[in-house]
């Protein structure tokens, strides 16, 4: 039996998980759903979370626009893409800060218990300006490139 995973406690939101919390969450919550919330330019340059070792797909939705501008259809979207109210949503963005606000506004809407991943996809910047020492891809959790959803 595994260790129950607990978050690091959060205002307005169910709590942070580092990467490898998040993904054990994942495989443990049948119902849970990881949700990239970072722009279709960083999942097409950088790579995406791949979660088909678990029977899921990736739901992805943009927090703000390639522009910077909120994106006003953050929860249509969330709904269109089936991610149901009642159970655990992972959202993950490129270092783990706006993926805080999509987390909150998921929880007042009625989604949850929402969380965010620490660290993001890539992590914070390093020393030397690269984002290479912490997140998702860093901690060798399953990436690949992204591929453009069937409609």
């Amino acid at each position: 039996m595994t260790a129950p995973i607990e978050p690091r406690p959060a205002q307005g939101y169910a709590g942070d998980l580092t990467p490898q919390q998040a993904w054990d969450l994942l495989a443990a919550e049948p119902g849970a759903v990881l949700v990239d919330v970072r722009t279709e330019g960083e999942w097409r340059t950088i790579g995406v979370p791949d979660v088909a070792s678990l029977d899921k797909a990736t739901v992805f939705t943009q927090w703000v626009t390639g522009d910077g501008r909120p994106n006003p259809g953050f929860l249509a979207e969330l709904e269109a893409a089936g991610v149901p109210t009642d159970q655990p949503v992972v959202f993950l963005c490129r270092s783990g800060q706006r993926s805080i606000g999509a987390a909150r506004l998921a929880t007042s809407a009625g989604y949850g218990p929402a969380y965010n991943v620490l660290e993001g996809f890539e992590g914070p910047v390093g020393p030397f300006g690269a984002r290479d020492q912490a997140g998702w891809k860093v901690r060798e959790l399953p990436h690949t490139a992204y591929a453009e959803p069937t409609r």
